[in-house]
């Protein structure tokens, strides 16, 4: 009888430990599942994709969570169709357009980050005497370094910014990675560079720089604070409500999103920086694991 009591008490003691930890007895309960999530080149999508593959892969047991990189238009697209579950990186109001268009076809989620953002154009601190977007013709720089064809801020700035202040400078579409190479070369050189920032993002950690002043307000709504969320497909709440569940309940503040990215570039690969980070900041996700947990 005494031996009986003490597996028994032995048996709940680890199911407590094993509960502390985040290793409860239905961690498989995304045994065989999948999930498709669409996500753009932006390091702040590359990181939450990641965080949650590595989540549902590795405390969920989902068998594969695909990520699929593709320009920003055709991942509202893939949501709206259904050829994908999620996208992680809905910037409002700069993405309004693209939401209304797929319309009832996609949900969004309550917003995930918890701060405020930042958006325009920007040059480090060592070019001083450039305070204003109207400085930039005298400021030795010939061209914006932009980001990923398709961002919808290049529109505005070819159409808007650039005739409103009469610049000189022409835009250059590329890729944030591609930019961040240019904006390191420059850096270490000291040399004129005009490039899109904003934060979150790993940048604001590692360079000094400053946005500039916009007095024709030519980057209309695009340098205001934006809410960062995630839209999936119509019916992903019925058909995988463990997945849904922990996008749903996502929450990120500015330090851990560019702690994140810097991990990931520290490691460079995604999905082990977010690993690694994830094994660091077990609290952070607790609650939506908790509540993924709950809702399988």
């Amino acid at each position: 009888m005494l031996r009986r009591l003490f597996v028994l008490a032995s048996a709940l003691m680890t199911g407590v430990l094993l509960a502390g930890c985040g290793m409860l007895a239905d961690s498989n309960a995304g045994e065989g599942k999948t999930l498709r999530i669409g996500y753009i080149t932006w390091d702040e999508n590359v990181a939450n994709s990641n965080l949650v593959k590595v989540i549902l892969e590795d405390e969920f047991g989902y068998e594969r969570v695909e990520l699929q990189l593709a320009d920003l238009s055709l991942v509202f697209e893939g949501v709206a169709e259904g050829e994908v579950d999620a996208f992680l990186d809905v910037w409002m109001p700069n993405h309004a357009d693209l939401l209304k268009r797929a319309g009832d076809r996609v949900e969004q989620l309550p917003p995930w980050y918890i701060g405020k953002t930042r958006y325009g154009i920007a040059v480090p601190d060592y070019m001083e005497d450039v305070r204003s977007i109207a400085d930039l013709n005298d400021s030795g720089a010939t061209r914006i370094h932009g980001i990923e064809p398709g961002a919808v801020f290049h529109t505005q700035i070819s159409e808007e910014v650039i005739p409103a202040y009469g610049l000189e400078l022409r835009l250059v579409e590329s890729s944030t990675p591609a930019m961040l190479a240019e904006l390191e070369k420059a850096y270490r050189a000291q040399r004129p560079f005009v490039f899109l920032a904003w934060s979150p993002h790993w940048m604001n950690l590692e360079y000094d720089f400053h946005y500039l002043e916009d007095p024709l307000d030519a980057q209309g709504h695009f340098d205001e604070p934006s809410k960062l969320s995630s839209i999936v497909r119509a019916g992903l709440a019925e058909d995988d409500p463990v997945a849904y569940a922990l996008i749903s309940n996502m929450r990120l503040t500015e330090d851990q999103v560019n702690q994140l990215e810097l991990a990931i570039r520290k490691a460079g690969d995604p999905e082990e920086g977010a690993r690694s980070w994830l094994g660091d900041n077990r609290d952070v996700v607790r609650p939506w694991i908790d509540a993924a947990h709950a809702a399988g």
